[in-house]
């Protein structure tokens, strides 16, 4: 299972009627054709940044302007390739700003940086492919 992290400007009461306009009909977690699992972390009642390196929550502080104290994790099953459903789900929870983090890279990844398709460090948002073949064992 493949994981981004989006932390959306908009608050959350704000972000969880977004989600339920588009995925009517669940929570807990919300899915999209039953291959993205979406839901809520945050560190009160979840787990957000318990396993996290402290130098990349400081890179996603900064990006923020604070510390977020939760985000929306995103869990794509590794029976799709799953890259446009991300990008249409992460565009969706972008739309008024904030970044999203993948399990890639750690940079803060702005909309604009990810519909542009960006290359930071040599990799795109979302870019398991190029990632796979950069830390390849021969």
């Amino acid at each position: 299972m493949r994981s981004v992290f989006v932390f959306p400007a908009a608050d959350r009461g704000g972000t969880v009627a977004l989600l339920d306009q588009h995925l009517p009909g669940q929570r807990d977690p919300w899915t999209l054709d039953g291959n993205l699992y979406i839901d809520i972390d945050d560190e009160q009642n979840g787990h957000l940044f318990s396993d996290w390196d402290s130098d990349d929550v400081a890179v996603l502080e900064a990006a923020v302007g604070h510390n977020p104290r939760w985000a929306m994790q995103i869990d794509v099953s590794g029976r799709i390739d799953g890259t446009a459903e991300v990008h249409q789900l992460v565009a969706l929870l972008l739309e008024h700003g904030g970044v999203a983090l993948d399990d890639y890279s750690a940079h803060p990844w702005t909309l604009q940086e990810i519909q542009s398709e960006t290359v930071i460090d040599g990799l795109r948002f979302f870019d398991f492919r190029t990632y796979r073949e950069l830390h390849r064992e021969d």
